[in-house]
Protein backbone atom coordinates (compact mmCIF):
# COMPACT_ATOMS: atom_id res chain seq x y z
CA UNK A 1 0.00 0.00 0.00
CA UNK A 2 2.77 2.40 0.90
CA UNK A 3 4.63 1.43 -2.23
CA UNK A 4 1.54 2.26 -4.30
CA UNK A 5 1.20 5.70 -2.69
CA UNK A 6 4.89 6.41 -3.30
CA UNK A 7 4.54 5.52 -6.96
CA UNK A 8 1.48 7.71 -7.23
CA UNK A 9 3.36 10.68 -5.72
CA UNK A 10 6.22 10.15 -8.15
CA UNK A 11 3.90 10.04 -11.14
CA UNK A 12 1.98 13.10 -9.93
CA UNK A 13 5.20 15.07 -9.40
CA UNK A 14 6.43 14.08 -12.85
CA UNK A 15 3.12 15.09 -14.40
CA UNK A 16 3.13 18.48 -12.64
CA UNK A 17 6.69 19.19 -13.78
CA UNK A 18 5.87 18.27 -17.37
CA UNK A 19 2.81 20.55 -17.32
CA UNK A 20 4.93 23.48 -16.13
CA UNK A 21 7.37 22.99 -19.01
CA UNK A 22 4.48 22.85 -21.42
CA UNK A 23 3.13 26.07 -19.95
CA UNK A 24 6.48 27.81 -20.37
CA UNK A 25 6.78 26.59 -23.95
CA UNK A 26 3.24 27.76 -24.69
CA UNK A 27 3.96 31.17 -23.20
CA UNK A 28 7.12 31.44 -25.28
CA UNK A 29 5.25 30.51 -28.45
CA UNK A 30 2.52 33.03 -27.65
CA UNK A 31 5.13 35.74 -27.08
CA UNK A 32 6.77 34.95 -30.43
CA UNK A 33 3.42 34.97 -32.22
CA UNK A 34 2.48 38.24 -30.53
CA UNK A 35 5.78 39.80 -31.59
CA UNK A 36 5.27 38.62 -35.17
CA UNK A 37 1.68 39.86 -35.19
CA UNK A 38 2.66 43.22 -33.71
CA UNK A 39 5.41 43.63 -36.29
CA UNK A 40 3.01 42.79 -39.10
CA UNK A 41 0.41 45.25 -37.78
CA UNK A 42 3.05 47.97 -37.40
CA UNK A 43 4.29 47.35 -40.93
CA UNK A 44 0.74 47.42 -42.31
CA UNK A 45 0.02 50.66 -40.43
CA UNK A 46 3.21 52.20 -41.80
CA UNK A 47 2.27 51.10 -45.32
CA UNK A 48 -1.20 52.63 -44.94
CA UNK A 49 0.33 55.90 -43.74
CA UNK A 50 2.72 56.01 -46.70
CA UNK A 51 -0.16 55.27 -49.07
CA UNK A 52 -2.28 58.00 -47.49
CA UNK A 53 0.56 60.51 -47.80
CA UNK A 54 1.02 59.61 -51.46
CA UNK A 55 -2.69 60.00 -52.11
CA UNK A 56 -2.71 63.40 -50.38
CA UNK A 57 0.32 64.49 -52.39
CA UNK A 58 -1.29 63.35 -55.63
CA UNK A 59 -4.45 65.30 -54.80
CA UNK A 60 -2.36 68.40 -53.99
CA UNK A 61 -0.48 68.23 -57.31
CA UNK A 62 -3.65 67.56 -59.29
CA UNK A 63 -5.44 70.49 -57.64
CA UNK A 64 -2.55 72.87 -58.34
CA UNK A 65 -2.34 71.86 -62.00
CA UNK A 66 -6.11 72.12 -62.38
CA UNK A 67 -6.21 75.65 -60.93
CA UNK A 68 -3.29 76.76 -63.11
CA UNK A 69 -4.91 75.28 -66.19
CA UNK A 70 -8.30 76.88 -65.50
CA UNK A 71 -6.73 80.30 -64.94
CA UNK A 72 -4.84 80.27 -68.23
CA UNK A 73 -7.66 78.67 -70.23
CA UNK A 74 -10.00 81.47 -69.09
CA UNK A 75 -7.49 84.24 -69.82
CA UNK A 76 -9.36 87.28 -71.19
CA UNK A 77 -7.85 90.27 -73.08
CA UNK A 78 -8.71 92.80 -70.39
CA UNK A 79 -5.88 95.12 -69.28
CA UNK A 80 -6.16 96.70 -65.83
CA UNK A 81 -5.08 99.92 -64.21
CA UNK A 82 -1.77 99.44 -62.41
CA UNK A 83 -1.87 99.54 -58.63
CA UNK A 84 -0.17 102.91 -58.45
CA UNK A 85 -2.77 104.38 -60.79
CA UNK A 86 -0.30 105.89 -63.25
CA UNK A 87 -0.62 103.43 -66.10
CA UNK A 88 -2.10 100.23 -67.47
CA UNK A 89 -0.99 96.65 -67.02
CA UNK A 90 -1.45 94.12 -69.84
CA UNK A 91 -4.02 91.37 -69.62
CA UNK A 92 -1.13 88.95 -69.12
CA UNK A 93 2.23 89.97 -67.73
CA UNK A 94 5.13 87.61 -67.12
CA UNK A 95 8.80 88.39 -66.55
CA UNK A 96 11.38 85.69 -65.69
CA UNK A 97 13.15 87.74 -63.01
CA UNK A 98 10.05 89.26 -61.45
CA UNK A 99 8.73 88.40 -57.98
CA UNK A 100 5.51 87.41 -59.73
CA UNK A 101 5.69 84.49 -62.15
CA UNK A 102 2.63 85.73 -64.00
CA UNK A 103 -0.22 88.18 -63.50
CA UNK A 104 -3.35 87.77 -65.60
CA UNK A 105 -7.01 88.61 -65.98
CA UNK A 106 -9.30 85.61 -66.13
CA UNK A 107 -13.02 85.22 -66.61
CA UNK A 108 -15.54 82.78 -65.24
CA UNK A 109 -15.23 83.83 -61.61
CA UNK A 110 -18.14 81.98 -60.02
CA UNK A 111 -20.46 84.07 -57.88
CA UNK A 112 -23.02 81.73 -56.26
CA UNK A 113 -23.80 84.24 -53.48
CA UNK A 114 -24.63 87.03 -55.95
CA UNK A 115 -22.05 89.44 -54.52
CA UNK A 116 -21.47 92.88 -56.00
CA UNK A 117 -18.27 92.11 -57.87
CA UNK A 118 -17.18 91.51 -61.46
CA UNK A 119 -17.07 88.12 -63.16
CA UNK A 120 -13.45 88.88 -64.09
CA UNK A 121 -10.62 88.29 -61.66
CA UNK A 122 -7.03 89.50 -61.47
CA UNK A 123 -4.70 86.65 -60.50
CA UNK A 124 -0.99 86.49 -59.69
CA UNK A 125 1.32 83.53 -59.21
CA UNK A 126 4.42 83.63 -57.01
CA UNK A 127 7.21 81.19 -56.20
CA UNK A 128 8.22 81.71 -52.58
CA UNK A 129 10.48 79.47 -50.50
CA UNK A 130 9.65 76.23 -52.26
CA UNK A 131 5.94 77.02 -52.51
CA UNK A 132 3.71 77.94 -55.43
CA UNK A 133 1.35 80.68 -54.23
CA UNK A 134 -1.76 82.01 -55.97
CA UNK A 135 -3.14 85.46 -55.22
CA UNK A 136 -6.31 87.14 -56.41
CA UNK A 137 -7.90 90.51 -55.80
CA UNK A 138 -11.54 91.14 -54.99
CA UNK A 139 -11.58 94.10 -57.39
CA UNK A 140 -10.29 94.07 -60.93
CA UNK A 141 -8.48 97.42 -60.95
CA UNK A 142 -6.84 97.06 -57.56
CA UNK A 143 -4.85 99.75 -55.77
CA UNK A 144 -1.86 99.43 -53.46
CA UNK A 145 -4.27 99.47 -50.51
CA UNK A 146 -6.11 96.39 -51.79
CA UNK A 147 -4.84 93.24 -50.12
CA UNK A 148 -4.84 90.07 -52.22
CA UNK A 149 -6.31 86.77 -51.08
CA UNK A 150 -3.42 84.29 -50.83
CA UNK A 151 -3.57 80.55 -51.30
CA UNK A 152 -0.67 78.12 -51.15
CA UNK A 153 -1.28 75.77 -54.03
CA UNK A 154 1.73 73.50 -53.85
CA UNK A 155 4.66 72.84 -51.52
CA UNK A 156 7.91 70.98 -52.02
CA UNK A 157 8.64 72.86 -55.26
CA UNK A 158 12.19 73.32 -56.55
CA UNK A 159 11.49 75.46 -59.60
CA UNK A 160 8.66 76.86 -61.73
CA UNK A 161 8.99 78.00 -65.33
CA UNK A 162 6.38 79.48 -67.66
CA UNK A 163 6.75 79.86 -71.41
CA UNK A 164 4.31 81.43 -73.86
CA UNK A 165 3.81 80.61 -77.54
CA UNK A 166 3.33 83.63 -79.79
CA UNK A 167 1.53 83.86 -83.15
CA UNK A 168 4.68 82.68 -84.95
CA UNK A 169 4.73 79.54 -82.77
CA UNK A 170 7.89 80.66 -80.98
CA UNK A 171 8.25 80.16 -77.25
CA UNK A 172 8.76 83.28 -75.15
CA UNK A 173 9.70 83.54 -71.49
CA UNK A 174 8.43 87.13 -71.27
CA UNK A 175 4.94 88.36 -72.05
CA UNK A 176 3.97 90.55 -73.80
CA UNK A 177 6.96 89.75 -76.01
CA UNK A 178 9.48 92.49 -76.62
CA UNK A 179 10.19 93.88 -80.07
CA UNK A 180 6.86 92.97 -81.61
CA UNK A 181 5.18 94.90 -84.40
CA UNK A 182 1.85 95.01 -82.53
CA UNK A 183 0.44 98.42 -81.65
CA UNK A 184 0.62 99.46 -78.01
CA UNK A 185 -3.11 99.07 -77.32
CA UNK A 186 -3.22 95.65 -78.94
CA UNK A 187 -0.05 94.66 -77.08
CA UNK A 188 -1.84 95.17 -73.78
CA UNK A 189 -4.61 92.78 -74.86
CA UNK A 190 -2.34 90.25 -76.56
CA UNK A 191 -2.77 86.63 -75.56
CA UNK A 192 -0.47 83.70 -76.33
CA UNK A 193 -1.56 80.67 -78.29
CA UNK A 194 -0.44 78.32 -75.54
CA UNK A 195 1.27 78.30 -72.16
CA UNK A 196 3.87 75.73 -71.12
CA UNK A 197 3.93 75.11 -67.36
CA UNK A 198 6.98 73.33 -65.95
CA UNK A 199 7.11 72.52 -62.24
CA UNK A 200 10.00 70.62 -60.67
CA UNK A 201 9.03 68.89 -57.44
CA UNK A 202 11.38 67.64 -54.74
CA UNK A 203 9.73 64.21 -54.66
CA UNK A 204 8.26 63.67 -58.12
CA UNK A 205 10.69 65.44 -60.38
CA UNK A 206 9.55 67.50 -63.36
CA UNK A 207 5.95 67.94 -64.46
CA UNK A 208 5.23 69.65 -67.79
CA UNK A 209 1.81 70.69 -69.05
CA UNK A 210 0.93 72.68 -72.15
CA UNK A 211 -2.31 74.64 -71.96
CA UNK A 212 -3.93 75.78 -75.19
CA UNK A 213 -5.60 79.18 -75.06
CA UNK A 214 -8.58 79.63 -77.33
CA UNK A 215 -8.49 82.64 -79.62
Amino acid sequence: MNRTRECTRRVSGHTAGFTLVELLVALFIMAVLFAIGYGAMKHASSERQVLRQRQERLAEVQTAMRVLTQDFVQLVPRPVRDRVGNGVEPALRAEPRSAELAVLTRGGWANPAGLQRPALQRVAYRFEGGRLVREHWRVLDATLAAKPVRRELLGGVRAVQLRFMDAAHAWREQWPPLGGAVAQGAQLRLRPIAVEITIELEDWGRIVRIVEIAG
